[in-house]
């Protein structure tokens, strides 16, 4: 069962092949027995998936049609849950029992879907090898000695090792296609504004974006139709009619002219992986896509850029974990000054820390014009370039990551390097675009990731192109040794 695409979960539960709580039931079974060697989970709720899993299989003998009814996923412990222990991977938010469901969370209940739980992440989204977090670090299924990636790791590496079919994912610069690269997955990163972000834990609110990783574009797309939508209750949210994400499945690439950007594909790429992004090039090409080489001339500025404007947010997201209101309290204080200040040291790690202190330090008095104001400027011209780049094609293609998954602990005291594992998917978020990474083939057993850069709302494009680069292409359909 747990080879199944979501896919085809969806058509064996319609075609009463099998109940939802058979399929709930086997994956529960896998997560028992495969989650203590990854650390994907943070919570797990076995009984409320099973009582659900009842549910739907009534729901289904009356005729119900609900789009996801009766499928398992889990969801990143970063979309608040009603009742149930929502921790952005955080000591801060480790004893937080959510008091309301987030906009994603209630668009996939409608939806039908089960979760199984809540997975690991770096703390507060801020990572990319998601060893950041209070629970641990996750191992990555194909080599349990290398990271998943981050900060969505933990939903990347359960999807891989087949605990679950489908998972929910956030990205900021690159926390879902990053891992998905390095996990052998598909994951997409949709148009800023697109899914809400009402209940989703704020790390940076101008590039947070929510969105599905799963085995195959297909999935992808019915978990985004189940998660986006206007929602009145977040101010970023826009209000648009939703297509049928999975509509241009079937339409033919040929005529369609991808760029490749010349900065992408510079100093900092490993050989190895460039060798697997150009034969995926050659696939597209034997399905009749024109390829020209474009250039995004601001684009060396995307990782600077990022690393101002992002913790400047985080600065300002952050400073409401005071141990006043919710979340961790220290019991050392004797005033209300230390309070703030032993709450905040002890319940945040390294990594938090210090995006906060470059954010606070980046929007004070006197250095506001010369760092922020500056990156935003810079972050207009990065999304110009991009904007020029999809008068002349269709879809941009590139690596999504510089390297395969590294070792556990091998960038840990070293944050420039670590940050620089996003170079290639930085520049997508703070241009507000859609983009999707696909397997692509492996460098020595370890996963490669080819991502796709779509202009504003090209959802439907994009899973086109993930489509059927994947009916040419076997790279989503093998498993990790030991987890078949």
């Amino acid at each position: 069962m747990h080879q199944l695409t979501l896919r085809k979960i969806v058509d064996g539960l319609n075609q009463k092949e099998f109940s939802s709580q058979e399929i709930v039931s086997h994956y529960l079974d896998r997560i028992k027995k495969f989650d203590p060697q990854l650390n994907t989970f943070i919570t797990l709720t076995p009984d409320i998936a099973l009582k659900k899993a009842a549910e739907a299989d009534a729901l289904r003998a009356k005729g119900s049609n609900a789009l996801l009814l009766g499928v398992p996923v889990a969801q990143k412990d970063i979309f608040c849950t009603d009742g149930i222990k929502t921790t952005c991977g955080s000591k801060m938010l480790d004893n937080f029992i959510a008091p309301y469901d987030a906009t994603v969370v209630k668009n996939m209940n409608q939806a039908g879907v089960i979760s199984l739980g809540k997975t690991n992440m770096d703390e507060f989204a801020m990572g990319s090898s998601n060893e950041t977090s209070f629970y641990g670090p996750v191992k990555n299924p194909w080599n349990i000695q290398t990271v998943p990636g981050g900060s969505s790791g933990g939903s990347a590496a359960a999807v891989a090792a087949k605990l679950v079919p489908g998972a929910t994912g956030t990205d900021t610069g690159g926390s879902i296609r990053q891992p998905a690269a390095l996990c052998g997955i598909t994951g997409l990163k949709p148009t800023y504004g697109l899914v809400s972000r009402y209940g989703m834990i704020a790390f940076a609110s101008s590039l947070d974006q929510a969105g599905p990783m799963a085995q195959t574009a297909e999935d992808c797309g019915l978990l985004l139709q189940s998660m986006a939508g206007f929602d009145p209750l977040d101010s970023t949210s826009i209000e648009k009619p939703l297509p049928n994400f999975n509509a241009e499945l079937t339409h033919p690439l040929k005529g369609k002219t991808f760029g490749l950007p010349k900065e992408f594909f510079q100093a900092g790429l490993d050989p190895h992986v460039a060798k697997i992004i150009d034969e995926a090039i050659g696939v597209f090409k034997n399905l009749g896509v024109n390829f020209k080489e474009i250039s995004l001339p601001n684009l060396s500025h995307s990782v600077p850029v990022y690393y101002v404007v992002a913790p400047a947010e985080c600065s300002s997201n952050l400073s409401r974990y005071d141990g006043v209101r919710f979340g961790h309290r220290s019991t050392k204080a004797t005033n209300l000054e230390e309070l703030y200040k032993l709450t905040r040291a002890e319940g945040f790690g390294s990594e938090v820390k210090r995006r906060i202190m470059i954010g606070t330090y980046a929007l004070s008095s006197g250095y506001y014009d010369a760092y922020y104001l500056k990156a935003q400027k810079l972050r207009e011209k990065i999304a110009h370039d991009f904007a020029l780049a999809f008068k002349e094609v269709d879809l941009i293609l590139s690596p999504t990551a510089p390297t395969t998954a590294f070792k556990l602990g091998a960038k840990s005291t070293d944050p420039l390097g670590m940050y620089l594992q996003d170079i290639y998917t930085i520049a997508v978020n703070l241009a507000g675009l859609a983009a999707i990474s696909l397997p692509a083939g492996f460098v020595e057993n370890m996963p490669v990731g080819v991502q796709l850069i779509g202009n504003h709302f090209s959802e439907p494009q994009l899973l086109n192109a993930g489509h059927q680069f994947q009916l040419h292409s076997d790279h989503h359909q093998k498993t990790p040794i030991g987890f078949e």
